[in-house]
């Protein structure tokens, strides 16, 4: 089987075609040699939140596991965590807040991204949405700002070929009371950003879909306060003025 996954990339690149695999073999750094291999689950993703849910520390380990091996397609962006209403049949809850979900794009980097809800449901939260039509989907420059794993992870990345950032930050079972300074900002120039957070009631069990936009604007001298709910997070888009 590992023989034949290689062997569909290699055939799939003599046509320019890409690949993105799901129940694909463990990564092994296979993209360096094929860059048409775009994108790999390789690991537990987004989908077994409605088979028993994911723990919520999930998410801050993988980008010191998995993602060494190469992108990873992890099927981010859900706002419906109680799965039974979808399906009546399935208790599962998705172990992530709103905001959690949002931090995805930025902390689990893929090259090919899709919104993995339902659409009535990103009508829903349109607001929230606007951060998933915003952020880009490869990168300049990446920062790891924070991070201790199990527990928080925050990273900045630079958007390919702009002069805006994305900022995105997950949490564990504890949550996490961030403190980041935007000193990779460019200095002397005035940047529009937009912070996507929990609300302070927020809990991705009990109160997932509860979160706040604000609106502030940054230098390279700002330094944010801002606290993450158990199993939460924030993310932020940082725009040029």
């Amino acid at each position: 089987m590992a023989n034949h996954y290689q062997y569909a990339v290699e055939k799939a690149a003599g046509y320019k075609l890409m690949v993105n695999a799901h129940e694909a073999v463990r990564p092994t750094g296979l993209c360096r040699t094929w860059p048409n291999l775009i994108g790999n689950e390789s690991a537990r993703g987004t989908e077994y939140q409605a088979f028993g849910g994911n723990k919520p520390n999930h998410v801050t380990v993988l980008p010191f596991t998995r993602l060494i091996g190469g992108p990873m397609d992890y099927t981010p962006g859900i706002f419906e965590m109680d799965i039974n209403k979808i399906n009546p049949r399935n208790n599962s809850h998705v172990n992530s807040t709103l905001c959690n979900q949002l931090a995805l794009y930025v902390t689990l980097y893929s090259p090919l991204q899709m919104a993995a809800d339902l659409p009535e449901h990103y009508n829903q939260f349109s607001d929230a949405f606007q951060f998933i039509k915003e952020v880009a989907i490869d990168w300049d420059n990446s920062l790891y700002l924070e991070a201790e794993p199990g527990e928080y992870l925050t990273v900045a990345r630079k958007a390919k070929g702009t002069s805006n950032w994305f900022v995105g930050n997950v949490a564990g079972e504890n949550g996490h009371h961030s403190h980041i300074k935007f000193d990779f900002l460019e200095p002397g120039k005035k940047y529009s950003a937009r912070v996507y957070s929990d609300a302070p009631n927020a809990h991705y069990k009990t109160n997932p879909q509860a979160y706040q936009i604000r609106e502030m604007t940054v230098t390279h001298k700002t330094v944010l306060k801002q606290r993450s709910a158990p199993g939460g997070g924030f993310a932020i888009s940082i725009i040029e003025q």
